[in-house]
């Protein structure tokens, strides 16, 4: 037997057992529901983290991505479909991680608004709900899974919390090395705020109090919105910032659900964004 055949059976297996897409190179369809705010790299200059659900209904993570510095016609939106051509990333041990080829990436038609009261975006990512984050821990300790979305049974505060100012000097030195080929660096501004949701498990066997790292390009972009606005006044700027992500998106006419997703290599969970359509009457 050759050894594409091989490959192509390993991967019929990996569809039929799991529901995740082949290993190998394919074009694949993919709701996105989340990107995380850039990351200076090292290997990638910047990258930014986006997952979203397949047309079988699997979360996966597209990285590495540079998107700011993709073509603009390339650039998908949150609650879009997009085609692109991705295959899993033999680097990355986690299940969920697949590495996409950029020059393949086509949005497809307008991401889906709320006008129908949430109605679509919910029929997409509800049915891929886990019970909790404990579970998710044990989902990445079982099988590499690691990214879902959970309900929490009670959000309890956003906190802010001040880092440092600058990037560190290696990330410094990334930002601002020049290429020989293809575009320059842009500025990537830092923001020198570490926002966090506490929050219980809507799970009867945990009792603990939850402290995740929220990584959405969202809150970040608020920040500097907010800051060009009100000028240095901090007080109010975070203030708007906490009327938002914590009064407004956890309101109790809110269903508000987490998408979760670990870091790589070590299996920290962060919030990479937030999903929060109006409770139904």
């Amino acid at each position: 037997m050759s050894s594409i055949n091989i490959s192509e059976r390993i991967n019929e297996t990996r569809l039929q057992n799991t529901g995740y897409p082949p290993l190998t190179s394919h074009i694949e369809k993919v709701f996105i529901v989340v990107k995380t705010y850039p990351s200076p790299s090292v290997s990638y200059r910047e990258t930014v983290c986006t997952a979203g659900i397949t047309a079988s209904g699997k979360w996966i993570r597209l990285y590495p991505i540079d998107y700011r510095y993709m073509a603009f016609y390339r650039r998908y939106k949150k609650y879009q479909w997009i085609s692109v051509s991705i295959q899993k990333n033999p680097k990355d041990n986690r299940k969920d991680s697949y590495r996409p080829e950029l020059n393949t990436l086509k949005p497809l038609g307008a991401p889906i608004d709320t006008q129908d009261g949430w109605t679509q975006r919910k029929q997409i990512i509800l049915p891929t709900l886990t019970k909790s984050l404990c579970q998710l821990v044990n989902n990445y300790s079982e099988s590499k899974v690691s990214l879902g979305i959970i309900k929490p049974k009670n959000i309890i505060n956003l906190r802010i919390e001040k880092t440092d100012e600058n990037w560190s000097v290696k990330h410094q030195d990334v930002l601002t090395q020049l290429r020989l080929f293809g575009p320059q660096p842009k500025e990537l501004n830092k923001v020198p705020f570490k926002f966090s949701y506490i929050f219980t498990c809507n799970d009867e066997h945990c009792s603990k109090k939850h402290s995740l790292c929220i990584i959405d390009w969202e809150i970040f972009a608020l920040y500097f919105t907010l800051k060009e606005k009100y000028g240095y006044s901090m007080d109010v700027v975070l203030k708007k910032i906490r009327e938002k992500w914590f009064d407004q998106m956890c309101k109790e006419d809110r269903d508000t659900y987490l998408i979760l997703g670990s870091r790589y290599p070590t299996p920290t969970f962060m919030v990479l964004g937030v999903f929060w359509p109006p409770k139904t009457q």
